[in-house]
């Protein structure tokens, strides 16, 4: 990408020379020869990037950079100084200069800095691009979901997010409860500043405590150097700290004078250190029960649960299946180079009517394995082999009693899981090979007639037209 250079300095030799050593690539150079004129200049046009000379007559060039900075706080500045205006160079960073110059310069330090400067520029670019891909990916409004359930929560998030409230996040494993605390953070005051999630169930109780305060060097076995915690790392941003019903009582004991007193202390610290940000948490728990038993402060849940945000489980909001279902096709068919673009009515039936105990992240996993698995543009029955590989839904789970009867169960469930194999293995081959019994055979491998006996198991007869064999799975069958 080509930048825009102004070149400032009352020498016209330095200007001139200048322009030879930068006009080599695409680049755009221009010229000021005094303050004034280069003010005007920047104000007229959007610069990258400003070679200063600090000693010009009348206006010189600290006072520029004040002006360029109060105006322009984005355009990178690189002092051009003497060798005796070593501090003033330094009073130049200070100001927010991006780089400085001695003179006397070569060529090749003109165009090195010049270099940095530019690719300062673009790295600043792309982290404010990928900060709103970011941001955009998680407006409230993009969380999929139709439902008056889903409603409800999308009007919750706006109207916390803007605040600075503490938010607890209530729901089955698998709901989005992540997705909700960024879409608060994101839709917030503090969207520009870090979003620290912990998952406070992946640690024990140490690692933890480290991992949430920081620590000192030599604190403990194994600490050879001091790290910042999440409450450091998330200055003026938002901590998520996922399934807060794991944490210990003397972790709940340390994070309630955290969250009262806004400073904490580090592992093996003396010192105290203030603590500015927002807090959100979640859990799968029924945190009202736990202060019953004694496990969770009762005083901390009064602290966290300030705006509370429940979670629907995915089988209390069945129409918003077909919604989400078609957001991973499209998500999955992109990442794996595909073009599926739709389901089979029976595909779609039994997403409908299966219970998803894992919620959405269920449906995404079981959506992604079917995009992997189909041949061509369809998602079929077939395709969805983790739902039939647990039966019809609404089967009821005999639970074994005894020794004999889990073996038993358990063969009987390989058995099962094998046949469902089987089946997609005949299926996806006559698709390949366009519903032809002699190729399939080939190209799998088998011979002809174990090919058929395995087609005659399973019900499997070829169609005149792949709609036919299409229309009899979607009614369930092979």
């Amino acid at each position: 990408m080509s930048a825009r250079i102004l070149v400032v300095d009352d020498e016209e030799i330095i200007t001139r020379s200048c322009v030879r050593v930068l006009s080599s690539g695409d680049d755009v150079i221009e010229v000021a020869h005094d303050g004034p004129q280069a003010l005007g200049m920047i104000n007229q046009h959007a610069y990258d990037i400003v070679i200063l000379d600090i000693m010009m007559p009348g206006m010189d060039g600290l006072e520029v950079l004040r002006r360029v900075k109060e105006t322009h706080p984005d355009v990178d500045v690189i002092m051009v100084t003497g060798l005796s205006q070593i501090d003033t160079a330094v009073q130049s960073m200070k100001l927010g200069a991006t780089d400085y110059l001695p003179k006397p310069f070569d060529p090749d330090e003109l165009k090195r800095v010049v270099k940095r400067a530019l690719e300062r520029r673009d790295l600043m670019r792309e982290n404010l691009s990928l900060k709103s891909e970011v941001s955009a990916k998680y407006r409230f409004e993009n969380i999929i979901g139709a439902s008056p359930a889903m409603q409800n929560v999308f009007r919750l998030i706006a109207k916390c997010a803007p605040t600075n409230s503490t938010v607890l996040i209530t729901g089955e494993s698998g709901t989005g409860k992540e997705l909700i605390a960024r879409a608060i953070h994101y839709n917030s005051l503090r969207k520009d500043k870090p979003f620290v999630p912990v998952d406070c169930n992946a640690l024990n109780e140490n690692l933890l405590e480290s991992e949430m305060f920081g620590h000192v060097k030599g604190s403990f076995t194994g600490a050879v150097a001091s790290k910042k915690g999440l409450f450091e790392l998330a200055d003026s941003g938002t901590v998520f700290l996922d399934e807060i019903g794991n944490l210990s009582t003397s972790i709940q004991a340390k994070l309630l004078r955290v969250i009262q007193e806004r400073e904490f202390k580090a592992v093996g610290d003396t010192r105290t250190q203030p603590a500015n940000f927002r807090l959100v948490t979640a859990t799968n728990k029924d945190l009202k029960a736990m202060i019953a038993e004694g496990t969770f402060r009762e005083d901390l849940y009064y602290r966290i649960a300030i705006f509370p945000i429940h979670v629907p489980a995915l089988r209390e909001r069945h129409d918003d299946i077909p919604a989400l279902a078609f957001h991973f096709l499209r998500t999955f068919s992109a990442e794996v180079g595909k073009k599926v673009t739709e389901f089979s009515e029976g595909a779609m039936s039994l997403l409908m009517k299966y219970e998803w105990p894992g919620n959405v992240r269920e449906l995404e996993n079981t959506v992604h394995r079917a995009v992997i698995l189909t041949g061509d543009h369809i998602i079929r029955r077939a395709h969805l082999v983790n739902l039939l590989d647990r039966g019809a839904p609404g089967d009821e789970l005999q639970i074994p009693r005894t020794g004999e009867e889990l073996k038993r169960v358990k063969k009987e469930a390989r058995e099962k899981s094998v046949e469902n194999i089987e089946k997609l293995f005949v299926l996806e081959a006559l698709k390949r090979n366009a519903w032809n019994v002699t190729r399939s055979a080939e190209q799998t491998g088998m011979q002809r007639a174990n090919f058929q006996a395995l087609m005659k198991k399973y019900g499997i007869r070829v169609r005149d037209t792949e709609a036919g064999r299409d229309a009899q799975e979607d009614r369930g069958g092979a």
